[in-house]
């Protein structure tokens, strides 16, 4: 299974944008798009279809998802933040806030 590093350094291999590695606001803005495809596509999965799923929609967006995780590990990377240490962070988070609400 692959790390949250090992996906960060791969993901920078295909990148290329303007100044990239001093650059923040190119993987921003490419974040905020692909989170906005997904809103679109599930939108349209309530409007369209009634919220009913199959494999074809979720394989579509998965695909999408792909994408954001994409610009957010190069946006860590232009901010010289490792996406490994934001997942671990995130979840301990979590736990203190689920144990909080008990």
């Amino acid at each position: 299974m692959m790390t949250f590093k090992e996906y960060q350094k791969l993901a920078r291999k295909p990148a290329i944008y303007p100044k990239i590695g001093r650059n923040f606001i190119y993987p921003l803005l490419g974040l905020a798009e692909e989170t906005g495809e997904v809103f679109e596509k599930l939108k349209k999965l309530f409007r369209d279809r009634k919220g009913k799923t199959d494999k074809n929609f979720l394989n579509l967006i998965e695909l999408e998802l792909g994408d954001i995780l994409w610009y957010l590990a190069n946006l860590c990377s232009e901010l010289g933040i490792n996406l490994e240490k934001v997942a671990k962070k995130n979840i301990e988070k979590l736990e203190i806030e689920r144990k909080e609400t008990k």
